[in-house]
This record gives structure tokens, sequence and C-alpha cells, in this order.
């Protein structure tokens, strides 16, 4: 379909799907779950040419691990479907009512943002996450993946068309632009006629592009240059997991860590041994100069010899890089100010975590580090939708209007006022 018919398509069944039933949209949202199941080896099937042309393009490892699928991702993609039915429906919520002096009762109450667009690079299960979130939320959703990933978003669009349709719903209350080149996706940034709100997610490239080009208003999703902070009353066993899992569970996505800060009372004691812990998974390490020869005394960590092309000198630029790969930088501090002063300076306003034990540098760490999610003595990995009870996310804001954060369903709505009268007029 033409651009323009396929966005006008998707404005005029934005209405009908925000007047559905909770129970009619839970029933679809259900059965989409099932039929994401039903349908693993068709899609693993066009999933594995994505996969064939990113190999031979020489797709980054950690950019793979985002587009591969599996039969356990696609039950997860199937669950998060199943646990947005679970979730209170916020459309049609009154979230306040109040009575004027002249009688009026004025109320604010949730609505549909009407068509929702979607641009994104080679992450399929977006295109499961976008539809649920979307669809519960009454809003018909616009998805433009990558050419990566071209080949998956076909077939799972279908499936998810094919489950509307069987429930007399509308196909394009899910679209996906089947196009992916550049002037394809500049043309998009600018239906605003007919595309109420567009959401950017990937690299710090894309998500430059649709903020600087749309006339669409932009909910803007960041990159994740993810720090922790481990102060110098830090735990070293805890600090050692939680680091080995924010950085080495899932290398390609956002929430993981990439920036470490370390106070200089524990360096020489904690570098070793974390350089250790991590030299285990083959993770380079870019340090600045102290935490560099800290890790080259092997006495504390008794692991056995340094692999001394896992450890290099750190450069300005490591210390802002989000690598998406076995890569982490290590910057020393000798306070807690500085510590917020660095991470305030480099981080993307996406996820920070300290490591400590000091009651009072952990609220000074959660009150004065900008970012949309902040942790104390917890990974940064698990800043994600389905983490935090919102069944899955169309997105990481890192903005601070409207939505901050993993944006579930409520980040998807607008409110209106609702007034009720009695034949008042004004004066």
């Amino acid at each position: 379909m033409e651009l323009t018919e396929l966005c006008k398509s998707a404005k005029e069944v934005s209405r009908q799907i925000g007047n559905l039933d909770t129970n009619t949209k839970n029933e679809v949202l259900r059965a989409a779950a099932e039929a994401i199941v039903a349908h693993t080896e068709e899609i693993i099937r066009e999933n594995e040419k994505d996969l064939a042309r990113g190999r031979e393009n020489h797709m980054p490892e950690g950019l793979l691990d985002r587009l591969m699928l599996n039969p356990s991702r696609l039950e997860q993609m199937a669950e998060g479907l199943r646990q947005v039915a679970e979730l209170s429906d916020p459309i049609g919520e009154v979230l306040s009512m109040k009575k004027r002096p002249n009688g009026l009762m004025i109320g604010k109450k949730r609505v549909p943002l009407g068509v929702v667009g979607m641009i994104y690079e080679a992450r399929p299960n977006v295109t499961v996450d976008a539809f649920a979130l979307c669809f519960k939320t009454g809003n018909a959703v616009i998805l433009k993946g990558g050419s990566d990933a071209i080949s998956s978003n076909i077939v799972i669009v279908s499936v998810l068309q094919e489950v509307l349709e069987a429930h007399g719903i509308p196909r394009a209350a899910v679209s996906l632009i089947e196009d992916t080149s550049r002037e394809t996706a500049a043309a998009f940034m600018k239906m605003n006629e007919y595309v109420d709100v567009l959401i950017p997610r990937g690299g710090a490239g894309l998500i430059r592009a649709v903020v600087n080009q749309a006339t669409i208003p932009v909910i803007e999703t960041g990159t994740g240059n993810c720090h922790i902070y481990v102060d110098e009353s830090a735990d070293f066993d805890m600090a050692i997991r939680i680091i080995l899992n924010a950085k080495t569970q899932r290398i390609g996505v956002c929430n993981a860590c990439e920036s470490l800060v370390i106070h200089e009372k524990i360096v020489d004691a904690f570098m070793p041994k974390l350089a250790a812990a991590l030299q285990q998974k083959d993770v380079v390490i870019y340090a600045d100069e102290k935490s560099l020869a800290a890790a080259e005394r092997r006495e504390a960590a008794n692991d056995g010899d340094l692999k001394k092309e896992l450890l290099s000198a750190a450069t300005e630029e490591d210390w802002g890089r989000e690598y998406l790969d076995y890569m982490i930088s290590v910057k020393t501090v000798s306070s807690l100010d500085e510590a917020i002063a660095h991470i305030n300076r480099y981080n993307t306003g996406h996820s920070e975590a300290i490591i400590t034990e000091n009651y009072t540098n952990a609220q000074r760490f959660l009150d004065e580090i900008d970012a949309a999610c902040v942790y104390v003595n917890a990974s940064t990995r698990f800043s994600d939708g389905f983490e935090f009870g919102f069944g899955a996310e169309i997105g990481i804001s890192t903005q601070k209007l409207h939505a901050r954060g993993p944006m579930g369903l409520d980040a998807l709505t607008s409110t209106k006022y609702i007034i009720y009268g009695n034949g008042q007029t004004r004066p």
C-alpha cells in the first residue's frame, strides 16, 4: 500500500479501535499470543533469513543477538501479550472530578493517542510489544522496522493481522511499512496529518535522525551508556555479581552496563578481583591510570595470569561510549560527589546504579543522578517493561516530557477534560 494511504487507513481505524471494549481487546491479545506460538516454525524460518543477511553484512554480535528469535524468545513475546491482557485497561479512567463554584463538574479522563508510529532497528520483539501496548490502549500502530529484520517483521505482522481479522477488527490496526528505504522513512516522519506520535527505538543515529527530521511529535527513547558506581562501602561479591549480570547477561541491549565508576579507596583491592571476573567472560576493560594499575596487581585476585590483550588505557571517548559489546570502561573517583558529577556528564539519562552499604550515599545517589531509572544494589538490566510489571514496553524514554523510563500502557494515552453542566453560561 502507498504510504499516504497506509497512514490514512490507520487514522480511520484508530477511531474504531479507541472504542473497543476491554474484553474484546483482551480476547484479541490472548489469541495473538497463541498465534505467535503456533507459528513458531514459520517465524523462525523467516528470522533465519534476516540472520543470514546480517552475518553476510558483518553485523556485530550484540545486534545479531537482538535480531535472533528462537522458541524461548517467541514464548516470551507471547507471554508479554498475555500479561498485557491481564493488566487494567487505562482507557476511560477518570483521573479527577471537581465541582466548581458555578456548579460545573470538571474532570479528566484517559483517552488513546490515536495513531502511534514506531521506527526501529533489528528488534523483531518490538513488533509484538508495540502491537500489544497500542492495541490495549486503543491506538492504531504503524511499524517501520529496519531492513535487517524485514522478513521477521513481515511474517509477525501477518500473523497479528490474521488474528485481528478473525475477530472482525480491521487489519490496519497494525500496519508494517515494508519499504525499508531511508526515503520512505523520511516521508513517514512527515505524516503528521495522520500520525499522532512517533517513537524511535534503536541506536543514537536513528534517534537523532527522527528527532531532527520529524514533523510528528516524538517521544524520544535513548541509547544506554549505563553506569554502575562501586562505593567505598560496597560489598565486593555483590558488586561483582551485579556487574557481571549488567554487562554480560545480554550485551546488545540498552540497559546493559557500559561504564564503571570505582571509589579510589577500594580500587587496589577491588579491581583485580573484578578484572579476573570480567576476563572470564572475555570483556575488554578500558581503564584510567589508577584502575589499570590496580587490575595488573594479581595478588588480591589469585586467579591466574592476566590477559593483557583484554586491558587497555581509556580515552576521553570511552567515558561516553555505548559499546553494545564485550567492552567496558572504568573510571576512578575520589568521592561520591565526583562520581555523581562524572555520571551526570556522560550518561544518556537511561539507567544508573550504585553499589553501597551506606544509606546516606544511596539516598544522595537516588536524589542527584539525572536518569530515568536509578538503582541501589541491583543490576541495570531490570530497566524493562516486563520486569517493571508492564507486560511489555514500547521503549525506554530518556526525555522528561509526558513519559520517562520504561513506557507501558499509561505512556500511550493522553487525557481530555470532561465537563458536566446543568445550563451554565459564562457571564
